[in-house]
């Protein structure tokens, strides 16, 4: 059950007022040197952006890939009152994916006009044995989301940005390690490995909310699922992206919901 508590917690989290509960990972650097180079992640969902006053991120579904395509064991994992810790030793050089993913089915219905909802952890096997026969106003969604960041030791790589055509994915044009304020970035959007054209994509930077924060803004992206993101000043941003359309995999789905969540570090120039 807990593999989809976490995702169905990452579409509740996103698909919501930018000033309400957002999930989010925030690594201790994005970028690192030496031989025994560790980074530390904190994990969550908040109201204001990396400041810990909501709820952990539970950890069993996140997963550390390494340059070569290897997993990256957790170290010293925590999970507390309002956030989860762990650590990664980056043994070999070159960039890491720090990722929190996976698929789950979200769905309501009444009998007699009273609401019901699937419980959480269904499962694609069990759906039709929890849905009475004389069920009305059968709303079936498949959700999978995405929430990830990357860290580099030494040089940054690209080898972990082969996408896996399947759901929103990002595949960055601009290193997200290699981000400068003052410079454009873009990245590429897909869905199912094409691109996602007209999507919006919000980009926020970390801190208390306030409603003249200057570096929060919606974009779009073009016809090859591109945006470009200016960075008005150093630090941590949180983008986001989501989108519904009705390619799914699971019968009587009627809707497929999708979201990215990526936070990257701005450096100073």
């Amino acid at each position: 059950m807990k593999a989809y508590l976490l995702p169905l917690l990452a579409l509740a989290a996103v698909a919501v007022p930018a000033q309400a509960h957002r999930q989010w990972m925030l690594p201790s650097a994005t970028i690192v040197s030496g031989e025994d180079a560790w980074v530390t992640v904190d994990a969550a969902v908040s109201d204001d952006l990396f400041i810990k006053d909501h709820q952990p991120i539970r950890l069993d579904n996140v997963k550390v890939t390494a340059p070569d395509g290897g997993d990256v064991p957790l170290e010293n994992a925590s999970t507390g009152r309002y956030r989860s810790v762990f650590d990664v030793h980056l043994i070999q050089k070159g960039t890491y994916r720090i990722a929190n993913s996976g698929s789950g089915i979200m769905g309501s219905y009444k009998v007699g006009g009273e609401q019901k909802r699937l419980p959480r952890g269904t499962t694609a096997d069990k759906l039709a044995s929890l849905i009475p026969a004389d069920a009305t106003d059968v709303q079936i969604s498949e959700g999978m989301t995405r929430n990830e960041v990357f860290v580099t030791s030494g040089a940054p790589t690209s080898t972990l940005f082969k996408p896996t055509g399947k759901g929103l994915e990002l595949v960055p044009m601009t290193h997200p390690n290699d981000l400068v304020a003052g410079e454009d970035a873009t990245f590429r959007f897909l869905i199912d490995g094409k691109p996602a054209a007209n999507l919006e994509v919000d980009v926020a930077q970390g801190g208390l909310s306030r409603p003249d924060q200057p570096n929060d803004r919606t974009l779009t992206t073009d016809a090859k699922g591109e945006v470009k993101i200016s960075w008005p000043a150093a630090g941590y941003y949180w983008i986001n992206a989501s989108a519904t359309d009705k390619n799914v995999t699971i019968p009587n789905a009627t809707q497929r919901r999708m979201s990215y969540i990526t936070t990257v570090e701005v450096q100073a120039p």
